[in-house]
């Protein structure tokens, strides 16, 4: 007959099978440090774009040039953000002998596209009407909270990046010259030791003896 040890053994099994059914664990350490970097890249030149503008009688020819660089530019990090998450993603998944479409990345999906896409509305609703002080602390706030949100279907390491970049974001709040700066450093800096804590957790494989 089976002891005490070996139920609680069992049922112990049991739990962390239907965990790993609902948390997604096969997200890509390498994209969290490309973006990272595309991030620190697109700061740059946003940077360049803001203090650095063009000559005076283009900008009375073309006024609001400089915002619609700086939306193509943003569109260009953010598309280029995602595609680098999703195909690293999955090729770790398929290597892995996954499934990429499951429950535990449909939840993922869900809990991280709710707060984005809210945050995003109302970023763009402040920016056409022109107050703008808003994106970058709004940028961050609302991704905190995406990842916070999301945190329970996946990596524990999401949940405190995401506590880390509501922080950023009412700092950028509290100080708006500076609002560059904590974007940079939430999008870029945060990302890229985040998906470097990542790769050497989860991903690096030991080397043999």
């Amino acid at each position: 007959m089976k002891n005490t040890d070996t139920y609680l053994a069992e049922i112990k099994e049991i739990r962390q099978m239907m965990e790993q059914s609902s948390r997604f664990l096969s997200l890509s350490g390498l994209s969290g440090i490309l973006v990272g970097l595309y991030a620190l890249i697109g700061a740059f030149i946003a940077y360049r774009m803001i203090h650095f503008p063009l000559p005076s009688s283009y900008q009375k020819i073309f006024p609001s040039q400089i915002i619609s660089n700086l939306v193509v530019l943003g569109s260009v990090v953010l598309i280029l953000s995602l595609a680098t998450v999703l195909w690293l993603t999955y090729r770790k998944t398929k290597s892995s002998g996954k499934k990429f479409w499951n429950p535990g990345s449909r939840l993922m999906s869900i809990h991280l596209t709710i707060p984005l896409v809210s945050g995003g509305i109302l970023i763009l609703v402040f920016a056409s009407r022109g107050i703008f002080s808003i994106v970058s602390p709004s940028c961050l706030v609302f991704y905190g909270l995406a990842l916070v949100n999301a945190a329970k279907f996946t990596r524990q390491e999401i949940f405190y990046m995401g506590l880390i970049q509501i922080a950023l974001g009412i700092l950028a709040a509290i100080f708006p010259g500076l609002g560059l700066f904590f974007w940079a450093i939430g999008f870029g800096v945060i990302h890229i030791i985040y998906g470097t804590i990542m790769y050497f957790r989860y991903e690096q494989k030991p080397k043999s003896a």
